[in-house]
C-alpha cells in the first residue's frame, strides 16, 4: 500500500526578472510521479543538481509546488491546514544532511529531544527525561549526555541525536536527505547500520535521497533515477543494479567504482559532456547532448517514462523514459 504519492509534481524557480515579468525559470523538478510503499525504503539518486533535495522539500511542504500534488494516507498536503497539518508534520519526519547545522546550538541534547516531544504532547512533563533516555540508548548513545550541547560531540554523534529527534514523534515516514554526505566513511557505515536496524524494529517508511550509490544499493527497496529534474529510470533495486537500462543510468553506475556489479552488466561509459543548466534544458531528451546511444527522435521529442520489457524478459513495475526502450 502506498502511503506516499507523489502525482505529476513540479516546482520552477524564477531566476531573472526583466521590467519587472519573469524572462527565465529554473526547472528544479519537472513533471515526476512516484509512489512510497508502507514499510520500504525508496530511494533517489543522481548527480548533484537534478532536483532531489527539491523532492524533499516539496514533500515535506516546507515548499509549495508549481503544480502536481503530494498525497500522504491518501490526501493531498497542501490542503492540510490546523489539527490537520500538525498531524502530518508529526507523522513526516526528515534527517538533514548536516547534523551540526540542523541543531540548534543553544539547546542541549535533552532540549533538542524533548521539544517534539512537548509540541506534540506525547509525553508527561515528569516522564520527559526517561523518553529521552530511551530515544538515546534506541540511537546507541549514553543517557549521560542529555545536558551536552551538538558542539561537544562529532559529527557522527550529532546525526544519532538528529535521528533519535525524528524517531521521537514515532513517525510514519523519515525523509533522510543526504544523511551520510558530511560524515567521515567510517562514520557512515555506522550510521547506516543504525537506520538498517532501526527501519527493521520500527517498521518506518524511508524517502532516501543519495548520490552514494552502494549505500542505495545496501539500503532500499525500490529506486528511482533522476536527471535535470525528470526521472529516467524506476525500478527495484536489484533489477537497476544487476540491469540498468537508460544510458544515464548505465553512465551513473559505471562512474560508481566502488559499487561492484556482474561483469556483463555494466561495462565502463566515457562521460560525453558537462550536465546541461536547468535554465536551458535541451529540447527532446535532456540526456541526449551526453547520450552515446542517441538517435533522430532523441532531440525532438521528450520520452515517455513508461512500464518496458526487456529482450530477456518481462520487467514488471519497471519504468524507463527512453526512445531506445520505449519502441519495443
Amino acid at each position: 500500500m502506498a502511503l506516499l504519492k507523489v502525482q505529476s509534481l513540479k516546482k520552477h524557480f524564477p531566476v531573472k526578472r526583466v521590467f519587472g515579468e519573469t524572462a527565465q525559470w529554473l526547472r528544479a523538478v519537472d513533471g515526476i510521479d512516484f509512489s512510497v510503499d508502507e514499510n520500504k525504503v525508496f530511494a533517489l539518486v543522481g548527480e548533484s543538481g537534478c532536483g532531489k533535495s527539491t523532492v524533499a522539500r516539496l514533500v515535506l511542504r516546507l515548499i509549495t509546488p508549481t503544480s502536481g500534488r503530494v498525497l500522504f494516507d491518501g490526501k493531498d498536503i497542501f490542503e492540510f491546514d490546523g489539527d490537520s497539518l500538525k498531524a502530518f508534520r508529526k507523522s513526516v519526519q526528515i534527517v538533514f544532511q548536516d547534523p551540526f547545522a540542523s541543531l540548534n546550538p543553544r539547546k542541549t541534547v535533552f532540549d533538542t529531544i524533548s521539544e517534539p516531544l512537548k509540541i506534540h504532547r506525547i509525553t508527561e512533563k515528569k516522564n520527559l527525561k526517561d523518553a529521552c533516555a530511551e530515544l538515546l540508548k534506541k540511537v546507541g548513545l549514553g543517557t549521560d549526555i542529555m545536558n551536552r550541547y551538538p558542539h561537544e560531540f562529532s559529527g557522527g554523534q550529532r546525526q544519532r541525536i538528529c535521528i533519535a529527534r525524528a524517531l521521537a514523534v514515532n513517525p510514519k515516514i523519515i525523509v533522510a536527505d543526504e544523511p551520510l554526505s558530511a560524515l567521515d566513511v567510517s562514520i557512515q557505515a555506522q550510521i547506516i547500520n543504525l537506520l538498517q536496524d532501526l527501519r527493521k524494529e520500527t517498521k518506518i517508511t524511508f524517502l532516501f535521497i543519495s548520490h552514494d550509490l552502494k549505500v542505495v544499493h545496501y539500503f532500499s527497496d525500490t529506486v528511482a533515477v533522476m536527471y535535470l529534474g525528470k526521472i529516467v529510470e524506476h525500478a527495484k533495486t536489484e533489477d537497476l543494479f544487476n540491469e540498468p537500462l537508460h544510458p544515464y543510468t548505465i553512465l551513473l553506475l559505471s562512474s560508481a567504482p566502488k559499487v561492484s556489479y556482474p561483469p556483463a552488466a555494466i561495462r565502463h561509459q566515457p562521460d560525453t559532456g558537462e550536465v546541461p543548466s536547468p535554465i536551458h534544458i535541451p529540447p527532446g531528451c535532456p540526456f541526449h547532448p551526453r547520450c552515446p546511444k542517441r538517435f533522430e527522435p532523441c532531440d525532438k521529442i521528450i520520452p515517455e517514462l513508461k512500464v518496458v520489457a526487456t529482450r530477456f524478459r518481462e520487467a514488471k513495475g519497471r519504468l524507463i523514459s527512453c526512445h531506445l526502450w520505449n519502441q519495443y
